[in-house]
């Protein structure tokens, strides 16, 4: 177990460091450069090779990227071209943003996901089959940028409501700060929770045809014994497999809510590092996200000896 955790570990530096190299260098050629967009914002600067000179973006791609990356292992992430503020102090107060976002989201989501999944292979081919069959593929179909668009938009036109756009901090007011999130929360996790059940349902399908299960019906366990007891926890290991690999979309989703819904979180932080091409924040933000997904998924592999005894690590 030691011995495996150690090397899947060691295999994250690789990984960082090559999906730091591949963000390096396609930021750059991206059409306008920093300097043409800083310039859009200011005016006065008026000399572009003066402004890449003092902002270091004309030394070969190579130096600069080592200079970040020497700044990455000291723990500076950068600081911003457009806003000159450290790029580490700007994630401080937007991570916690983000991270509830992701963790309701993703709550959300399996509180939909999983309930339907089950009760849609235990009465299989039957009208509630039908219906969560039904809105797993609507839920698959459904953009969530365009229902998020839906939700502020039509309410405003028919009942001159619209969902809170101006964000309160949780440790300030839990309350408000929670009808602020709760909304874009459920819209991402609806779209993350389609494929969850449709997994969910297909793996209990399986599950429930093992001798085991019709060993434990035969002796007399109650339906709901059966199903939670011994059928979920055997099939929940793939939906846990696909919960892991769902972190990435979780990510990509946040960008686009937290821009619909005006969340300060890190998510729109990166989208206006884009439009401006502010390759620290872009830089940063990625190696952010990408330890994210790579540590979410080792720790799904962790939690299978967890649910299945049988699984060792060598």
């Amino acid at each position: 177990m030691h011995i495996y955790l150690a090397r899947r570990l060691l295999l994250v530096i690789p990984t960082l460091l090559g999906v730091s190299i591949i963000v390096f260098l396609l930021v750059r050629l991206l059409p306008g450069d920093a300097v043409t967009m800083l310039l859009q914002d200011y005016a006065y600067a008026s000399d572009a090779d003066a402004m890449r000179a003092r902002l270091g973006l004309d030394r070969p791609m190579y130096v600069q990227y080592g200079e970040w990356l020497g700044g990455v292992v000291r723990g500076d992430l950068g600081t911003s071209l457009r806003s000159k503020s450290p790029v580490a102090e700007e994630l401080i107060g937007r991570m916690p943003v983000t991270a509830e976002l992701g963790l309701l989201a993703m709550i959300a989501g399996l509180i939909v996901a999983i309930p339907i999944g089950v009760i849609s292979a235990v009465r299989q081919d039957t009208w509630s089959d039908y219906v969560g069959r039904s809105a797993a593929i609507t839920m698959l179909a459904v953009p969530s940028f365009w229902l998020g668009t839906l939700v502020i938009t039509l309410p405003s036109i028919w009942w001159g409501w619209t969902p809170p756009l101006r964000y309160t901090r949780l440790l300030d007011d839990p309350m408000k700060n929670l009808g602020h999130v709760i909304i874009p929360a459920i819209i991402l996790g609806l779209a993350l929770s389609g494929s969850l059940m449709r997994l969910t349902r297909a793996q209990m399908l399986e599950v429930l045809r093992q001798d085991f299960v019709r060993t434990a019906t035969a002796k007399g366990l109650a339906e709901h014994a059966v199903v939670m007891r011994h059928a979920l926890k055997n099939a929940f290991i793939p939906v846990l497999t696909l919960l892991g690999l769902q972190v990435s979309i979780l990510i990509g989703g946040t960008v686009v809510l937290e821009s619909v819904f005006v969340l300060p979180g890190m998510g729109r932080y990166l989208l206006e590092a884009v439009q401006y091409r502010d390759y620290p924040v872009i830089q940063g933000l990625n190696l952010i996200f990408a330890t994210l997904i790579v540590l979410s998924n080792l720790v799904v592999d962790l939690l299978y000896g967890w649910l299945d005894p049988r699984v060792r690590y060598q």
